[in-house]
């Protein structure tokens, strides 16, 4: 995997994590610190803006004390779904894109900070799929899945707000994203995070690709589970994948329109 870096200097990357040290706090996930340099090879913002937009995540610390309350009350004290939610609140704040598209939601992190961003924008929508799965009693068993919803909850369970701006849509994306794709006039961000299997992954790219609008970030969690479909994917379009450090979150913007020279992949069983 090709990987692009971006340097930047250390007294940057220490005001980057300190900007965003009581949102994390709040949020109670240690690991969530800004990673400056892939927020900026995302982005293609200056640092100066980037350190602009992380000083509102004070202003964010309420909504993530009670996210973190309700993941307690849920019997996921430890479980935070995606590390990098202030990147994600970044790169909406930064890009104001019209559309986002999210496939996979589980307790809503990355739904709640997307929508933050988007509102504070005054300006887009996160159109997300989700395909829950039931947890099996009152306590969450050693062999099950965190993702799973607890008793009562529904998808976006530790959401502490409603949003206009939320399009949740229900079901397999093996059926949902490709409709809607077809309804939409760009996709300007879009993060895969339910089903990682390589071919999954290879099919969600592929189904986004025709509507993704140049320099659109595409994002993808749990990429130590995906194989090699994300680096091929960035390779068949041109783009140099980002990792946000020792993660497996992985990225590119997307660089230019280009022909299709491999059809879609069949989707696999749904997640």
């Amino acid at each position: 995997m090709t990987e692009e870096v971006i340097a930047q200097p250390p007294a940057a990357s220490r005001r980057a994590r300190e900007l965003g040290a009581k949102a994390r706090k709040a949020l109670g996930d240690p690991r969530a610190a800004v990673n400056l340099r892939w927020l900026r090879t995302m982005s293609g913002a200056t640092v100066e803006r980037i350190l602009e937009v992380l000083a509102e995540l004070d202003d964010l610390v309420p909504v993530e004390q009670e996210m973190r309350r309700r993941h307690v009350a849920g019997g996921r004290p430890g479980y935070a779904q995606i590390r990098a939610p202030f990147e994600l609140y970044a790169l909406v704040r930064i890009l104001q894109p019209k559309h986002v598209v999210e496939a996979g939601v589980s307790s809503g992190i990355s739904s709640a900070h997307f929508l933050l961003a988007l509102d504070r924008n005054r300006s887009g929508t996160l159109h997300s799929l989700d395909l829950p799965t039931l947890q099996r009693g009152p306590v969450l068993q050693p062999d099950e899945s965190p993702v799973s919803l607890p008793p009562g909850l529904a998808t976006g369970w530790a959401i502490p707000f409603r949003s206009s701006r939320w399009d949740l849509r229900i079901g397999a994306s093996q059926a949902l994203l490709p409709r809607l794709v077809e309804e939409l006039p760009t996709v300007d961000l879009f993060l895969h995070d339910d089903l990682h299997t390589p071919e999954h992954l290879a099919f969600e790219l592929a189904t986004v690709r025709p509507k993704l609008s140049v320099g659109a970030p595409v994002l993808a969690d749990n990429t130590k589970w995906t194989g090699e479909a994300f680096p091929h994917f960035a390779a068949e379009v041109g783009a140099r994948v980002s990792r946000r450090g020792t993660d497996d979150l992985v990225g590119f913007r997307f660089p230019r329109r280009t022909r299709r020279t491999t059809p879609i992949p069949t989707p696999g069983p749904s997640a």
